[in-house]
């Protein structure tokens, strides 16, 4: 690949695993023992129990000052535990309205979290109304993510507002707390300045602008990647919007967009060789409905589905005979790993499997995600199972098992099956009129359209 990933996570890659922090214990409506696993649960049952318990990273873990949602469960580098994610947040969000919905916790209960964390985000560092990728969750300063990377994010700023503003959606009462949450949302969310991020009207949109070091990062954002998103959100945007051909001249232009070839004898339109990691389907998707999404350059239920199969054929071939790989353990992804961070990859492989890849891609291939999701469980849960349901990952050919959690891959686990059970977050986010009209305005068909 000309670029490993278009993930700023790579970061980590520099950074060692260290031991766990001191956690954060808060009082929640549910209790659960860690150590006990339920036996022969129906599908439905076990689904409920996953969300349920990954919840707790967003609930139980959250910034007991600010409710943002921390980095990981343990501390990474040396920034200690007072590290908040941008992106993660936006998951937490969407995560937070799955467990309304479902009554695990109060609607009441929700809307106040959720006001008491847009409160704190409209005093926090932002920049032409885009935020950091860390934050101090006591203070809202920016926390930099390296040396020039201390001013915004926009991608972790996008997916932020996939999921406040699926929160404004759902949360529509006519009470004073539903009231304020929907209006500082619109506040924040019309402040955004999509165009200044086109770096002086180039036909791109830039990742990173610090008010210290201005363009140094220089990332020009470029498909097929995790990253969609962004760019729909930014021709959404009412006040500061971008033009079409930012989408079409910018995202779609590169040497690693289109594709069209097989692999596996499973045909890839967009991306990379082998689709990259699971996450390319994942985080763009989480509000985004990819069922009958099509624009000029490719089907993305097709897309997303095809990517998802290429990633499990990959691992029940297993080229490179790493122990455990088969059709009940597969889903390469970003995630920890024995030796730090890395973005695995049917070409990026060593034997490292991300419970979030598989089980994020539960509308995509629910039955293989089912049969993933019980060998898991059942099989390694003694391993793999914890207070904040799985952990990031396992290596078996190292006998390794990770005691971490990241915000960005509990989410997914959250949502994705959310949206297989009940579409909610896809209809919240779809029910956008903003959204509506950038999908338009990039020449998007979809069943929301209509």
């Amino acid at each position: 690949m000309k670029r490993l990933l278009m993930v700023s996570y790579l970061f980590f890659l520099l950074l060692p695993i260290v031991p766990k922090a001191q956690k954060n214990k808060k009082l929640v409506p549910f209790a659960f023992d860690a150590a006990m696993r339920p036996k022969n649960l129906s599908d439905s049952a076990l689904l409920d129990l996953v969300q349920k318990q990954t919840f707790r990273y967003f609930w139980d873990f959250a910034h007991p000052v600010s409710n943002l949602s921390r980095e990981r469960s343990n501390v990474a580098y040396n920034y200690g535990n007072e590290v908040v994610t941008t992106g993660g947040t936006g998951f937490g969000v969407m995560s937070v309205i799955v467990a309304t919905e479902r009554k695990w916790i109060t609607r009441d209960t929700a809307a106040k979290f959720l006001l008491k964390m847009v409160n704190f985000l409209l005093k926090s560092d932002s920049y032409h109304g885009v935020f950091p990728h860390w934050l101090n969750g006591a203070t809202g300063k920016t926390i930099p993510f390296s040396r020039k990377d201390d001013g915004a994010d926009l991608v972790e700023t996008s997916y932020l507002f996939q999921g406040l503003l699926c929160a404004r959606q759902y949360f529509n009462d006519d009470n004073r707390t539903e009231r304020e949450l929907r209006n500082r949302i619109g506040w924040m969310w019309n402040d955004i300045e999509w165009n200044w991020f086109t770096k002086n009207g180039e036909e791109v949109l830039y990742w990173h602008w610090s008010p210290n070091n201005g363009w140094a990062m220089n990332f020009p954002v470029r498909g097929f990647n995790e990253c969609l998103i962004m760019y729909v959100l930014a021709a959404s945007g009412e006040r500061y919007p971008v033009s079409s051909a930012v989408y079409h001249r910018g995202w779609a232009e590169s040497n690693f967009f289109n594709n069209g070839k097989e692999f596996y004898g499973i045909k890839l339109p967009l991306g990379f060789d082998y689709g990259g990691p699971l996450l390319f389907s994942h985080y763009s998707f989480l509000g985004l409905d990819p069922r009958g999404l099509k624009d000029r350059y490719a089907d993305y239920w097709e897309q997303n589905k095809n990517h998802t199969l290429i990633n499990r054929e990959h691992c029940i071939r297993n080229p490179k005979k790493f122990k455990g790989y088969g059709e009940n353990c597969w889903g390469l992804t970003a995630s920890d790993t024995y030796n730090g961070y890395n973005a695995h990859s049917p070409t990026n492989d060593w034997g490292t499997i991300s419970p979030t890849a598989a089980l994020s891609a539960f509308p995509y291939t629910p039955q293989y995600s089912m049969q993933a999701l019980k060998h898991f469980y059942s099989d390694l849960g003694d391993k793999v199972w914890s207070e904040y349901g799985f952990v990031d990952a396992f290596n078996e050919t190292q006998n390794w098992y990770a005691e971490s959690h990241l915000a960005i891959d509990q989410g997914p686990i959250i949502v994705m099956i959310e949206n297989y059970r009940s579409g909610l977050l896809w209809k919240l986010f779809m029910s956008c009129p903003e959204i509506k009209n950038g999908l338009k305005k990039l020449v998007f068909e979809s069943p929301w359209l209509k």
